[in-house]
């Protein structure tokens, strides 16, 4: 069994604390783990680190890697899709990943995880897992429903027909119902919301494809792993569901046991998290005063609420969210609004990872910015050089070495640095902690294409690590 981790889709369902560069995966909620490390958890019960097989995108590469470093998985495998071609294709990179890579064999099981979702108790989970195996096991395209709770419009539905042995037919996928259509859906009893994790052995979906998506299957078929790489744009941009799921014959669904939370908006994380005496969900540095069944989070400042009922608040460092319960789902519409006039905090988190560690702009302002960077052990800043803007280090953790031009330099805790303009430097953390440097810019243009390299560490070619 082989379990493929989607981590691809950016969201911005959670804005302000979901980005396009940061999207909920990332995210910690109720747990201090993040989403994706909460699925690693489960999953370990099930497969060893080798059996997993994350499928996401250059922009969230390292701060993946730096996920699986923190769950202790270094022998997880991490797929790059060249561009951006929904789940069907992606299930189809790993399963040839697979095949050519890992030797596998064509009935190898696979179980397709979405990698942003709340799903608890593990125990229960697992065991659920264990049974859609079973099915899977016998040719079939199972998927994972959850017996709905409330007439939810945010879910698509799946319309269950007779039971089989684990579970019953799929009888119609469904797509997000209207308000008075899904209060028909829940009385009925005979709809589950689709989960979006699927199971099947790899000859299975092979077979499927062959019947109702030729065009993958053909690609999937004639090439290597490392030709669909290079092919990857000419499959068609299609979902799973889609592709295969809501017209295959062989389809079956199996209702979990544990509870489970897609958390695809504000209204959904206030379900999810424990509430206190007066039904508030409150998450960082809040106070609230006569306040009553609503969300409050919290960054680095205190957030202190008066008399708020049925009322979402949301703080970071750059953006609060003020919002009625209920009304969450219109936050796609801030984001939307604030790409149209190309405002950078619906794109940009301000801690960005990269392969030496992370940055946060801790400050900014007219001429100025603040960064503190995080360098991991054995890593490094290449040589680089910047014409609109000088740079002071101050070292708060660590011991840093630094080049400039031809010149080396130990700076430790307590220590600083000053890089002038059009100075080529490097920086590198040759000790066994974080290196951790506030940085503090200076100049008329502080933006980050203002960077000369002379060496690069490119991932632009890697396609597996």
């Amino acid at each position: 069994m082989k379990v493929i981790v989607l981590a691809g889709g950016g969201g911005s369902r959670l804005f302000p604390l979901s980005r396009t560069s940061f999207p909920k995966q990332f995210l910690k909620i109720g747990s201090d783990k993040t989403l994706l490390g909460q699925t690693f958890d489960r999953y370990l019960e099930l497969v060893e680190p080798k059996d997993i097989i994350v499928v996401t995108n250059k922009e969230y590469y390292y701060h993946i890697k730096a996920e699986i470093k923190d769950c202790g998985i270094q022998k997880a495998h991490v797929l790059l899709e060249p561009s951006a071609r929904n789940t069907a294709p992606a299930i189809a990179l790993a399963s040839r990943y697979i095949l050519d890579e890992l030797a596998g064999d064509t009935d190898e099981i696979l179980f397709i995880s979405p990698s942003d979702h709340i799903i608890m108790p593990k125990d229960l989970f697992v065991n659920d897992v264990r049974t859609v195996i079973k099915a899977a096991q016998k040719n079939k395209i199972v998927t994972i429903g959850v017996r709905p709770s409330k007439p939810e419009t945010g879910y698509g539905y799946i319309k269950i027909g007779l039971p089989v042995e684990y579970g019953h037919n799929v009888d119609e996928f469904v797509e997000k119902p209207d308000l008075a259509r899904a209060e028909q859906y829940l009385t009925s009893g005979n709809y589950y919301w689709n989960s979006g994790m699927y199971a099947f052995s790899i000859n299975t979906f092979m077979e499927e494809l062959a019947l109702y998506q030729a065009d993958i299957y053909n690609l999937f078929v004639e090439n290597s792993y490392q030709e669909i790489v290079q092919k990857f744009e000419d499959m068609p941009s299609i979902s799973i569901d889609y592709a295969i799921a809501e017209k295959s014959r062989r389809a079956v669904t199996i209702p979990i046991s544990s509870y489970w939370n897609d958390i695809g908006s504000w209204d959904a994380i206030y379900d999810a998290m424990q509430k206190d005496e007066s039904k508030n969900v409150k998450n960082g540095d809040c106070m609230a005063i006569d306040c009553s069944n609503s969300l409050i989070i919290g960054a680095d400042r205190l957030v202190a609420g008066i008399g708020l009922e049925d009322m979402i608040v949301v703080e970071t460092d750059d953006v609060i969210l003020v919002s009625k319960r209920g009304e969450s789902q219109k936050v796609k519409e801030v984001v939307e609004e604030l790409k149209k006039t190309e405002r950078k905090e619906a794109v940009e988190h301000t801690t960005l990872y990269k392969h030496w560690g992370n940055y946060r702009i801790i400050a900014a302002g007219s001429g100025y910015k603040v960064k503190k960077l995080i360098l991991y052990p054995g890593q490094k800043i290449l040589m680089q050089m910047h014409y609109h803007r000088s740079e002071h280090w101050i070292v708060t953790k660590g011991t840093a070495k630094i080049t400039m031009e031809e010149k080396e330099k130990f700076v430790s805790e307590n220590e600083s640095i000053f890089i002038p303009k059009a100075v080529r430097h490097k920086l590198e953390n040759q000790g066994k902690v974080d290196l951790e440097i506030i940085e503090v810019q200076n100049g008329m243009y502080l933006e980050e294409d203002d960077i000369v390299r002379f060496e690069t560490n490119d991932i632009e070619e890697m396609q597996i690590i």
